[in-house]
């Protein structure tokens, strides 16, 4: 008999979750591995993610231009080469970065591999408001660094001042590289990055954040220029 969970439909344990196997003599219940990628999705679907999941397949990203044939390739090769990589779509709003990386996680989650998603303007606000309380901080962060795979949407979101100076604070920077430097010393993390920064902008901010990023997303890193790019500008 079936059970009730939702979600893609598991040969193994038949949506219960649960398969039994016997230990020491016993019959004993242990999770499905199906259950890392049902419970990625609980996540995503609270994250806020779930709606984008449906429509940023890669079956769904057009490629009528070399550039985002690239993009699409260098994204699938990327699923297949992660160890010690991280994946990074870099550059003009409007160019499908977060649809790519979406796809990213998709697939991610469909090899039973749990995922979060972290929108760097929202998260990274709340996680500053509680950085003089270890306790509150550590249970926002701490899930976000230990996680198989991370995506970080929109990292260092800040806008311009007048004199065209990234607004990026010190608890912005000091935010990053404690999320980013325990991601980068343990080469089993996945991480994923979208940002409107290139590389060079980043390491302009802070050498130690811009650094990490370079060194393990320099093979998978998409620098997308030009406002032409922009589908969101088109008529």
């Amino acid at each position: 008999m079936d059970g009730k969970l939702t979600g893609p439909h598991c040969e193994h344990c038949h949506d219960k979750g649960y398969i039994a196997v016997v230990q020491d003599g016993c019959i004993v219940h242990r999770d499905c591995e199906c259950m890392a990628g049902r419970r990625s999705m609980q996540r995503i679907e609270k994250s806020g993610l779930k709606s984008l999941l449906d429509r940023y397949t890669f079956d769904a990203y057009e490629t009528p231009e070399p550039w985002q044939q690239n993009a699409k390739e260098l994204a699938m090769r990327f699923l297949d080469d992660h160890e010690r990589k991280w994946f990074v779509a870099s550059g003009v709003p409007g160019s499908g970065k977060t649809h790519i990386c979406t796809a990213i996680c998709g697939a991610f989650m469909e090899r039973g591999m749990e995922t979060r998603y972290m929108l760097w303007r929202s998260d990274s606000t709340r996680l500053k408001a509680v950085i003089n309380d270890p306790d509150e901080y550590g249970a926002l962060i701490d899930p976000l660094k230990a996680v198989k795979v991370l995506y970080i949407d929109d990292f260092w979101k800040a806008g311009r001042d007048e004199k065209g100076k990234l607004k990026i604070t010190a608890a912005d920077v000091n935010l990053a590289f404690d999320l980013l430097n325990d991601r980068y010393n343990d080469p089993k993390k996945v991480t994923i990055i979208s940002t409107e920064l290139l590389i060079p902008d980043i390491l302009d901010v802070d050498v130690a954040v811009g650094s990490r990023i370079y060194e393990r997303g320099k093979e998978y890193c998409l620098r997308i220029r030009g406002d032409e790019k922009n589908w969101r500008l088109r008529a």
